[in-house]
C-alpha cells in the first residue's frame, strides 16, 4: 500500500481502536456455534465430554463458560448476547443452534449437519453477513443420526442434502446483516426469502440475553432485562448488566403480546434434578411457541433471556424483513429512519477496505473466493472462557466433579485462565482454540488486521496460557498435546506481513513474543530429545494417521521413534529464531550471542538427520532418496519405516538465507559462524551452503541440500506419487496399490493411500492424513520452494509434473502450487466447484456461489472433506489469490513478504 493514499474509514476505526478513542472490536461475532458437547462444560469422571452436556440438553441446560447460538454476536466478554431462533411450524422444537453428530454417531466423527455461509465481515465487525439455509419441511434429526451409524469408515458421511430436504427449493434463505452506525450502535436486518413455490410459515425470535454468571454459588448481581418503552412501531428491551452500562434493544412492529421474558436457567426438572430455581427457565420459548404453553413465559415481562417473537408468512420468492437495533442510547428519535442509508455505506466501505488491501486484478470468482475466506477467518473468532482451577474444583453452588478430574484431562494446567475472544478453527466442529491452527489463521488475518493477529500471538505465550514449563497449551481436548511449533514463523511473518503492507515494524511485539519463545523452545528440547543426539521423538506433531502407529502413545514394539517431521520441526523452529534474533540485533547487538546459539542448534539438528547412520539415527535413506522414521527396538535394531509420506517432506521447511549485508554488520555473529565453519567442519558439512557458493550477496542454511532437494521434488512433484490436481498430498499414491506393511509378534500394521476420510480411528474418528490435501504444509512447501528460488536466483529448475519434461524455477513451482490449490474452490467450465464433489445442488442459482472452507481436499477430486467451516487454516486461500494476483503476469518478484 501507498503510504500517500489516504486511509479508508475501516482503517480509520481500526486506528481509532488502536487509539483507544473508540472501542469497535467490543461487540463482534464471538458467540459460538456450539458450546454443548466441550472440554469446559464437561464434569464427567471420565471426560466423555459429548454425552455429558448433550445438543437435546443444549435447548434447556444453562452453560458454565459460554454461550452459543445462529448467526449471533456479543460483546468481548459475552456479557450480553444475540442471536436469531426460528421455527417452520414443522419442526418438534425451536432452531436455536446448529444441529450435527458427536464423535460416537458420525461414521467419521463429529460433523455438522447445516448450510450457513460467511458471507461477508471486517475487521473491526462494522459490517456483517451470514446466509442460513434452513429447511420448511421438519428437518431429519433422526434420519442424520441413524443413517451415518449404518456407515462404516469405508464409506462417505451421508449430508444433509442427501436427504432430499431441499427438494423442490422448499426452503427460506435466513440472511443476517449487522452494521454499526457507531462502535456501540448495531444496526440488525433479518431477512427471509421464500425459495419455493408455495407460501410458507416462518417464525423469527430474535434473542437477547445473559450469560449465566448468578446459578454457580457466588456473590454476584443477576443481571435484568425488562421492557422500558412501547412506542406506536416498535419496542425498547433495557439490558442491564453489572458488568457492562445499560444497552438497549429496538424493536421494530414488535408489541406487547409478541415480548417474551424467562430466565437463562436450567430446567432441573427435565434433567431430574429436582425443583426449577424459576418458574421460567431456559426453554420457555419452545414450550410458549412449539408446544403453546403461554404459562411457560414470565407475565411481568422481566428476565434474563428475551425474544420478540414474530410470525411471518412469506410468499413463493419473496423476501420478509424484520429491523432491530441495539445500542447504547434509549431515546433514539427515529431509530430505523437511517437504515437503508448506513447499511449501504458499511457495505461501501467494506468494498473499498478489501479493494485496499488487494487491489491487483482477479477474476470475479476469485475475488468472491477470497471475500468469503476473510469472512469466515473473521466469523470464526469467538469469546472463549476456560478456569481450570475453578473448572476442576467446582463451583460452590454445584455438586463437586468427581475426584478424578484431578488426575484427568487438563489436570496439570491449573494456571490456565482464558477470558479472551480467539480465533478459532470451526466454531462448531472446533470451538476452542488450536496452537497451531491458530498460527497459520494468523497468516491471511494479518493482512487486513495486524493488531489482532499479532495479540493473538502474543497472548498464547503470556503466563496464564503458556505452561511454568514453557509449553504452550496444544488445544482443549489435551492442552498437553504435541503440536507442531509453528508459532515463532507465525510471529515472523506477521511482522514482515504488517512491514510490507503497512509500513510498520513492530519490533515491541517481535521482542516481547521471542523473549516467552526461548522458554517454549527449551521445553521442546527437554521434552522431546530423550538422548540427546537432536533427533526428535515422541507425539502425534498434528500428524494424527500419517504414521504406522498412533505416535502419541507408547509403541506397540517398544523403544524408540525418531521421527523426520518433529526434528525438521525443530530445525524449522531454529531457523525462524535465529532470523528474528537477527532482525532484533540490528538495534540490540546482545542478540547477536542468542542468533549464535540457534544457529549453532540448527547445526547439530542438520547433522543428526543427515549423518549419523552409525548411530542409527540417520533419517535419510539414501538408496530411496527419501526422510523416513525410524524404530529403535529394544533390541538394538533400527528400521526404516518406509511411508512416504508428508513426513519426509517436511525437512523442506528448514530453509532461510542469511543476507551477507546482514554478516558484515554484526561482526560478532559472523565471527562465530566463520569459527564454527572452520573449526567444526564434520557439522557444517551437512549444510546446504555457507561457504564456497556461487551466491555472493546472501548465504542458504537448509537441512535439504542441493542433491537431496531434486530427489525429493522428483517425488513431490510426480502426478503418480504427491502431486494432485489440487496441491500436494499428504501420502503418497505411490501406495495405493503398494501398502506398507509393518508385522509385530501379535498385530500387522499397513498404510495405504486413502484420498478422502479415514479408515481407521487411530487417533479418533475424524483424523485423516492418509492421502487428503491440507493447506497448511502445502503452503509451507510453497514458501519454502520461494525461499530456495531466492537463494538460487530462478536458476534451479526441475521438472514439473515430473517425467513431463517441462523444466521450470523454483519459484514457478510454488506458483503451480498456489494455483492447483485455488482451484479447489473456482466454477469449472462445466459449472461444478471441486470442493462440492459431485452435489447437484451447489449448482443452482443460490447456493453456486456459496463457499465452505473444509478441513481438507479429497487427494484426487479436490472435495472438501473433514470440518465445514475450518475457515482458520483453509483461510490461506486468501493470501494465495492475494499474492497471486500480485505477481501474476510480473516476470519476477524478489522481495516478496
Amino acid at each position: 500500500m501507498s503510504e500517500s493514499q489516504s486511509l479508508t474509514q475501516e482503517e480509520l476505526r481500526l486506528q481509532a481502536d488502536r487509539d483507544r478513542t473508540a472501542y469497535w472490536r467490543r461487540w463482534g461475532c464471538y458467540l459460538s456455534n456450539r458450546q454443548w458437547g466441550t472440554v469446559r462444560e464437561d464434569y464427567s469422571a471420565d471426560g466423555s465430554a459429548w454425552d455429558h452436556f448433550s445438543f437435546e440438553q443444549s435447548h434447556y441446560r444453562a452453560y458454565r463458560w459460554g454461550e452459543d447460538g445462529i448467526g449471533g454476536l456479543s460483546d468481548n466478554h459475552q456479557r450480553i448476547c444475540f442471536a436469531v431462533a426460528m421455527w417452520n411450524e414443522r419442526d418438534p422444537f425451536l432452531k436455536e443452534r446448529f444441529y450435527g453428530l458427536t464423535n460416537t454417531q458420525g461414521n467419521h466423527g463429529e460433523d455438522v449437519k447445516e448450510y450457513y455461509f460467511h458471507l461477508d465481515n471486517t475487521p473491526t465487525h462494522s459490517y456483517m453477513k451470514f446466509l442460513y439455509k434452513y429447511p420448511q419441511k421438519a428437518f431429519p434429526y433422526w434420519q442424520l443420526e441413524q443413517e451415518n451409524q449404518k456407515r462404516g469408515l469405508a464409506d462417505r458421511e451421508f449430508e444433509l442434502v442427501e436427504t432430499g430436504i431441499f427438494d423442490n427449493d422448499e426452503y427460506f434463505d435466513v440472511a443476517m446483516d449487522y452494521a454499526k452506525a457507531t462502535d456501540e450502535d448495531i444496526l440488525v436486518s433479518i431477512s427471509v426469502t421464500n425459495r419455493g413455490d408455495k407460501s410458507a410459515p416462518i417464525h423469527l425470535l430474535p434473542t437477547l440475553w445473559f450469560r449465566n454468571i448468578w446459578s454457580w454459588g457466588y456473590e454476584v448481581e443477576k443481571p435484568v432485562l425488562k421492557i422500558y418503552e412501547q412506542q406506536g412501531s416498535y419496542s425498547i428491551i433495557e439490558a442491564q448488566h453489572p458488568d457492562l452500562e445499560k444497552r438497549w434493544l429496538y424493536c421494530e412492529d414488535a408489541k406487547d403480546g409478541q415480548l417474551l421474558f424467562t430466565e437463562n436457567n436450567t430446567n432441573t426438572q427435565r434433567l431430574d434434578y429436582g425443583k426449577n430455581e424459576s418458574d421460567y427457565v431456559k426453554d420457555a420459548f419452545n414450550s410458549y411457541v412449539v408446544e403453546g404453553r403461554e404459562e411457560a413465559v414470565n407475565p411481568d415481562k422481566i428476565g434474563t433471556k428475551f425474544a420478540a417473537h414474530y410470525r411471518i408468512e412469506v410468499g413463493a420468492g419473496e423476501t420478509k424483513t424484520i429491523r432491530l437495533r441495539l445500542c447504547d442510547k434509549p431515546d433514539l428519535a427515529n431509530p430505523f429512519g437511517e437504515f437503508e442509508s448506513i447499511f449501504a455505506q458499511r457495505k461501501q466501505e467494506a468494498d473499498e477496505f478489501y479493494h485496499r488491501i488487494s487491489p491487483h486484478p482477479k477474476s470475479e470468482d476469485e475475488a468472491n473466493v477470497e471475500r468469503q475466506a476473510f469472512a469466515g477467518l473473521l466469523w470464526n473468532k469467538q469469546y472463549y472462557h476456560y478456569v481450570v482451577d475453578t473448572w476442576l474444583e467446582g463451583d460452590p453452588g454445584q455438586p463437586k466433579p468427581p475426584e478424578a478430574r484431578y488426575h484427568g484431562k487438563n489436570s496439570s494446567w491449573i494456571h490456565l485462565h482464558t477470558d479472551d475472544v480467539i480465533s478459532m478453527p470451526d466454531k462448531w466442529e472446533y470451538p476452542y482454540f488450536a496452537a497451531w491452527d491458530l498460527a497459520f489463521h494468523m497468516i491471511p488475518l494479518a493482512t487486513i488486521d495486524p493488531d489482532f493477529a499479532k495479540k493473538q500471538l502474543e497472548r498464547l505465550t503470556r503466563e496464564w496460557y503458556m505452561h511454568p514449563s514453557g509449553q504452550m497449551p496444544a488445544y482443549e481436548w489435551d492442552f498437553d498435546g504435541g503440536n507442531p511449533p509453528v508459532h515463532a514463523w507465525a510471529v515472523w511473518r506477521v511482522y514482515t506481513i504488517e512491514r510490507k503492507l503497512y509500513g510498520r515494524s513492530d519490533r515491541k511485539f517481535l521482542e516481547r513474543v521471542f523473549q516467552k519463545l526461548l522458554l517454549n523452545f527449551t521445553w521442546w528440547v527437554n521434552q522431546h530429545d530423550d538422548e540427546n543426539n537432536n533427533v526428535f521423538q515422541g507425539g502425534f506433531l498434528g500428524l494424527d494417521n500419517i504414521g504406522v502407529f498412533n505416535r502419541g502413545g507408547d509403541l506397540p514394539t517398544g523403544g524408540k521413534l525418531s521421527q523426520s517431521d518433529g526434528t525438521s520441526w525443530m530445525a524449522m523452529y531454529c531457523l525462524d529464531l535465529l532470523t528474528i534474533a537477527l532482525e532484533l540485533a540490528n538495534e540490540n547487538d546482545i542478540y547477536e550471542d542468542i542468533a549464535s546459539k540457534f544457529f549453532e542448534h540448527f547445526l547439530y539438528i542438520v547433522d543428526a538427520m543427515n549423518h549419523m547412520g552409525s548411530k542409527g539415527t540417520d533419517l535419510w535413506n539414501e538408496e530411496d532418496g527419501f526422510y523416513y522414521d525410524v524404530l529403535h527396538l529394544p533390541n538394538g535394531q533400527n528400521i526404516d519405516l518406509k511411508v512416504r509420506s508428508l513426513v519426509g517432506l517436511i525437512p523442506l521447511f528448514a530453509v532461510t538465507t542469511i543476507q551477507q549485508e546482514t554478516l558484515e554488520k554484526l561482526s560478532n555473529f559472523r565471527e562465530r559462524i566463520e569459527w564454527f565453519i572452520s573449526e567444526r567442519p564434520q557439522l557444517s558439512r551437512n549444510l546446504a551452503c555457507m561457504e564456497g557458493c556461487d551466491n555472493e550477496s546472501h548465504r542458504l542454511l537448509a537441512v535439504v541440500d542441493e542433491s537431496r532437494l531434486r530427489l525429493l521434488l522428483q517425488k513431490m512433484l510426480d502426478e503418480t506419487e504427491f502431486l494432485s490436481d489440487y496441491g500436494i498430498r499428504s501420502v503418497s499414491k505411490y501406495h495405493k496399490d503398494r501398502p506398507y506393511t509393518f508385522e509385530t509378534d501379535s498385530e500387522t500394521y499397513d498404510v495405504t493411500y486413502e484420498p478422502a476420510e479415514s479408515p481407521t480411528k487411530m487417533f479418533g474418528g475424524n483424523s485423516n492424513w492418509r492421502g487428503p490435501i491440507w493447506f497448511p504444509i502445502n503452503y509451507l512447501i510453497i514458501e519454502s520452494l520461494q525461499r530456495f528460488d531466492y537463494y538460487y536466483n530462478g536458476n534451479f529448475e526441475v521438472e514439473c509434473p515430473t517425467g513431463s519434461g517441462n523444466m521450470v524455477s523454483l519459484w514457478d513451482v510454488a506458483a503451480e502450487l498456489e494455483r492447483r490449490l485455488i482451484k479447489i474452490f473456482l466454477v469449472k467450465p462445466d459449472g461444478e466447484r471441486p470442493i462440492y464433489g459431485d452435489f447437484e445442488r451447489f449448482k443452482d442459482p443460490h447456493w453456486k456461489d456459496l463457499l465452505a472452507f473444509n478441513e481438507y481436499f479429497h487427494g484426487d477430486n479436490g472435495a472438501g472433506l473433514g470440518a465445514m467451516h475450518q475457515t482458520g487454516w483453509t483461510g490461506l486461500v486468501a493470501k494465495l489469490i492475494m499474492q497471486r494476483s500480485e505477481y501474476e503476469g510480473v516476470i519476477r518478484i524478489k522481495d516478496r513478504e
